[in-house]
């Protein structure tokens, strides 16, 4: 079972340990973030691998819809800091390492792709742009 530590993430703050944040407010609650929001949580891990796995962990039950049933709030849905660590102390649980190895490098790919077509559609749009004005 890997070790980490979930903490609200605070403005100003830096982190020396291996770490990424988590979405807390808004439909995309349970999102993983690479760069910090003011809405967000803030994972902390031992290791470079540890934050590689989990980041791919928590991409995945958001993906999934996990913590969509955690949601409270009427006007601007969130998730508590609680539910959180108990959605991914499940995940963890049910945690086979080779297997997710296997999908972790999956969901790298696939990422990069996605990455890739938004970039192509950003340059689309801005070719056409330009094509107008001209």
């Amino acid at each position: 079972m890997q070790i980490f530590e979930i903490k609200t993430h605070k403005i100003g703050r830096t982190y020396s340990n291996p770490h990424f944040f988590i979405l807390n407010k808004g439909l995309n609650s349970g999102k993983p973030l690479d760069k910090p929001c003011p809405n967000c949580f803030v994972i902390s891990t031992t290791s470079r691998a540890n934050r590689e796995s989990l980041y791919y962990l928590c991409l995945s039950l958001k993906v999934g819809q996990y913590f969509g049933y955690y949601l409270k709030g009427s006007v601007i849905p969130f998730i508590g800091i609680s539910d959180v660590k108990k959605v991914i102390n499940t995940a963890l649980l049910n945690y086979e390492e080779q297997q997710w190895q296997l999908k972790v490098e999956k969901l790298k790919k696939i990422t990069a792709f996605e990455e890739n077509l938004q970039q192509q559609l950003s340059t689309i749009s801005k070719l056409k742009i330009a094509l107008l004005r001209s």
